[in-house]
C-alpha cells in the first residue's frame, strides 16, 4: 500500500514531518510478524494519536520509528523518513546522530531518562554538547533557560542545580520533554507520558506538548492506553491491534463514526466523568506476539463476525474520505454505548465497616495527614481522590497498620484497632486486606499463583489441604481467571491477570474492608473496565466495604456512590458523587480537578459534533439503556 493511500499526502523529499511505509518487525528465528504493514505519516505540527491494548505492539512501533528492536526481534522491512531522511539501515553511528537531533523519544517514566547523578542544568547542556559541539556554554545555557521557560519550569539558577529527585513527577517529565525538545527535532515520539500522572499534572503536560508540537512545528506520535486524554490532543488516531493497522482516522470520527469494532468496543470502555456509564469490556485477550491465523485477527473476540471474517484477512481500505479501517463489516460498526447508571441512595441500615477519626500522621518534621475523618458502610464504594502527593497512600498505610499516627484512631466494625498491624488480632488483619498499585511488586515472583492466593487461609485459618485448594480454586473463578492458572508463575500472567490475583489473594479471607489502592493506573482500558466490574460484582455478592483509591475521577463516576477529595492532607470534600463532581458548592480544588479531567464528552463538545459537521446518513449511536449503580 502506498502512502498517499493511507494518508493522502506525499512522501517526496519536501515533506518535512514523519513518514513510514511498511514497516515490519519480526521475532525469532523463524520471523514470525508481531509489527507488519505499517503505514502511516504525521505532518510538522501534527499530533498523531497511537492507540491498542496492552500486547498491540504500541511500543514495539515506537522503538522501530528510532531504529531500535527488542531482544530478539528485528526491523525487516519499511521505511521511516523524518525530513526527508532514512532512518532505517544507516550505520549505528549515523542513527544516533539521527536520534535525538532529527526524531527525540519521551520514554513513560521519567526518572529512567534522567541520570539521579547528575543536575538537572547539566544533563540539559549535556545534549546540545553531544548534538550541536559547535555551541558556546554561554548559548547552551541560554537554549536552556528559554526552553523551561517553554515547559511551564522555573529557569534560575537554582533549580538547574537541583537534581531530579528533588523535583515532582510532573517537573521530571517536563525536564524529559525540554531535553527532547532542545535540538528542535522534526518528530517526536511520546510513549505514554502521562500514564502514572494525577489528572492536574497530566492537564499541564499535556498542555506543553500541544503547545511545543505547534510552536516548534513538530510531527508527535503519541502513544497512550487513555483515550480520553488522546480525544482531547491528537487530530488524528491510529488504532492498531495484534501489530496491524486496524483503523485510521480523525479523532472525531474514530470516536463518533468508528468503523471497527475493536474501536467502537475501546470507546465502550471508556470511563466519562459526565456520562456515567456502565463500563464495557472487550471479551477474551490479544493473540499472542507472533500469532497467525487464517481470517481476521480480530474475529475471536468480535460480536459481528460472520463465516468471512474467519476465512478472509480483510484489507485496510478506505471507507470515507481520509477514513481507513480493515474489516469486512466496516459500513455496519455502530458506536457502542454502555448503559448509563444512576447513583442509588445510601442504604440507612448499613453497618459503618471501617471509621477513621481525627487521623494524624507526620513523617519527620512534615505533617502529611492533618486531622483526616473517613467513614465507609459495608456494601458502599467510596472513592478517595486527590493530586500525587495529597495523602491518599499514606492514609491507606495508617488504616491498615503500615505507617504509625501521630494522633487519631481507627475503628473496625465499631471497635477500635491498635495503629500497628502486627499488635493486631489475626480476625481484625483478616476483616481488613489492601490490594496495591503495582501487583509485579506485591506478588512473590517464586511462588505459583495457588500458593500466593492460599496464603492468607494458612496464616487466618486451619484448613486442611482439601479445604485449602478448594477456596483457592473459588477465589480465582470469582475473579474470572481459568484453573490452570493456579500453577502458572506471576511472570507467565499478563498486568491484567496479576491484578485479579492480587484481588482474589484479598478476597479469599472474606474481608469486611477491601482497600483498594490504584489497581488500574498501568492498565488500558477494556481490562481496566473488566478488573472494575468484577469488584464491584464481588462487593454485591458478599457486601464488603470498598475503599477505592485513584486519580482517575471519570472512573470514580462509574463504580463509587461517596467520593472523599484529599488536598495536602485533609479531606476538602466529602458526599454523594453526583453531588461531588456536579454540583457548584465544592472547593475550587475539586472544580480544578473536574475541569482537568479528560472527557470523551468534553472534548466532543469542544470540537463540535461530527453530526453537526457531515450531511451523511442519520445518526448511529445505539440508545442505551438506564441501571442503577445499587451495589450499596
Amino acid at each position: 500500500m502506498k502512502m498517499a493511500d493511507v494518508t493522502g499526502g506525499t512522501t517526496t523529499s519536501a515533506f518535512h514531518g514523519l513518514a513510514v511505509e511498511g514497516l515490519h518487525v519480526a521475532l525469532g528465528r523463524d520471523n514470525a510478524p508481531i509489527v507488519r504493514g505499517i503505514s502511516f505519516s504525521v505532518n510538522s505540527g501534527e499530533i498523531l494519536g497511537l492507540v491498542g491494548e496492552s500486547g498491540s505492539g504500541k511500543t514495539t512501533l515506537a522503538m522501530a520509528l528510532l531504529g531500535y528492536a527488542r531482544s530478539g526481534a528485528r526491523i525487516v522491512g519499511g521505511s521511516v523518513k523524518v525530513r526527508g531522511e532514512e532512518l532505517l539501515g544507516l550505520s549505528w553511528n549515523d542513527q544516533r546522530r539521527l536520534r535525538g537531533d532529527v526524531i527525540a523519544y519521551v520514554p513513560q517514566d521519567p526518572a529512567t531518562a534522567l541520570n539521579p547523578a547528575l543536575r538537572i542544568g547539566d544533563q540539559l547542556s549535556e545534549v546540545l554538547a553531544v548534538h550541536e559541539p559547535e555551541t558556546g556554554r554561554s548559548q547552551r545555557v541560554a537554549r536552556t533557560r528559554s526552553l523551561l521557560g517553554d515547559v511551564g519550569l522555573p529557569s534560575d539558577a537554582s533549580f538547574l542545580r537541583r537534581f531530579p529527585h528533588q523535583t515532582s513527577g510532573g517537573q521530571q517529565q517536563r525536564i524529559v520533554l525540554a531535553m527532547a525538545m532542545l535540538t528542535r527535532p522534526a518528530a517526536l515520539i511520546l510513549d505514554e507520558p502521562t500514564t502514572g500522572l494525577d489528572v492536574t499534572t497530566q492537564a499541564g503536560v499535556l498542555r506543553t506538548i500541544r503547545t511545543l508540537c505547534k510552536s516548534y512545528q513538530v510531527a508527535a506520535v503519541y502513544i497512550t492506553h487513555d483515550l480520553a486524554v488522546v480525544a482531547e490532543l491528537a487530530e488524528r488516531v491510529l488504532v492498531l491491534y495484534a501489530g496491524r493497522m486496524t483503523e485510521l482516522a480523525a479523532t472525531r470520527e474514530i470516536f463518533e463514526q468508528p468503523a471497527h469494532p475493536y474501536t467502537a468496543r475501546l470507546t465502550a470502555a471508556i470511563p466519562d466523568l459526565f456520562q456515567p456509564r456502565l463500563l464495557s469490556a472487550i471479551p477474551g485477550s490479544p493473540p499472542a506476539l507472533g500469532h497467525h491465523q487464517p481470517g481476521c485477527v480480530f474475529a475471536p473476540r468480535c460480536q459481528m463476525r460472520v463465516t468471512t471474517c474467519e476465512e478472509e484477512d480483510p484489507i485496510f481500505e478506505a471507507v470515507a474520505a481520509g477514513h481507513y479501517s480493515r474489516c469486512h463489516r466496516s459500513t455496519e460498526v455502530r458506536p457502542e454505548l454502555g448503559e448509563m447508571l444512576v447513583q442509588a441512595p445510601p442504604n440507612p441500615a448499613a453497618t459503618q465497616a471501617l471509621s477513621v477519626r481525627d487521623l494524624t500522621v507526620s513523617y519527620g518534621q512534615v505533617r502529611v495527614l492533618d486531622g483526616v475523618c473517613l467513614d465507609v458502610r459495608s456494601g458502599e464504594c467510596v472513592a478517595l481522590v486527590g493530586e500525587s502527593g495529597s495523602g491518599k497512600t499514606t492514609l491507606a498505610n495508617a488504616i491498615v497498620g503500615l505507617v504509625r499516627p501521630d494522633d487519631g484512631h481507627v475503628a473496625l466494625d465499631g471497635r477500635a484497632v491498635s495503629p500497628r498491624a502486627r499488635e493486631r488480632t489475626a480476625a481484625q488483619r483478616r476483616a481488613l486486606q489492601y490490594v496495591f498499585q503495582n501487583p509485579y511488586a506485591s506478588l512473590n515472583p517464586r511462588h505459583t499463583v495457588a500458593r500466593i492466593v492460599a496464603s492468607p487461609l494458612y496464616i487466618f485459618q486451619r484448613l486442611s489441604r482439601r479445604d485449602v485448594d478448594r477456596q483457592v480454586a473459588a477465589a480465582l473463578e470469582r475473579v474470572t481467571l481459568p484453573r490452570g492458572v493456579a500453577e502458572k508463575y506471576p511472570d507467565q500472567l499478563s498486568g491484567g491477570e496479576r491484578q485479579r490475583v492480587a484481588i482474589a489473594r484479598a478476597l479469599v479471607c472474606d474481608p469486611q474492608v477491601l482497600i483498594c489502592d490504584e489497581v488500574t493506573s498501568a492498565l488500558d482500558v477494556s481490562v481496566q473496565a473488566a478488573i472494575v466490574n468484577e469488584l464491584l460484582a464481588l462487593q454485591r455478592e458478599s457486601a464488603f466495604a470498598l475503599l477505592f483509591i485513584t486519580h482517575n475521577l471519570a472512573l470514580v463516576r462509574s463504580t463509587a456512590q461517596r467520593i472523599a477529595v484529599m488536598r495536602a492532607g485533609q479531606i476538602v470534600d466529602d458526599g454523594r458523587t453526583d453531588d461531588v463532581l456536579t454540583a457548584s458548592g465544592v472547593s475550587r480544588y475539586t472544580k480544578q480537578l473536574r475541569e482537568d479531567t479528560p472527557s470523551l464528552s468534553k472534548s466532543r463538545a469542544q470540537r463540535g459534533s461530527l453530526r453537526e459537521h457531515t450531511t451523511a446518513a442519520a445518526p448511529r449511536y445505539s440508545s442505551g439503556s438506564t441501571r442503577d449503580l445499587s451495589h450499596g
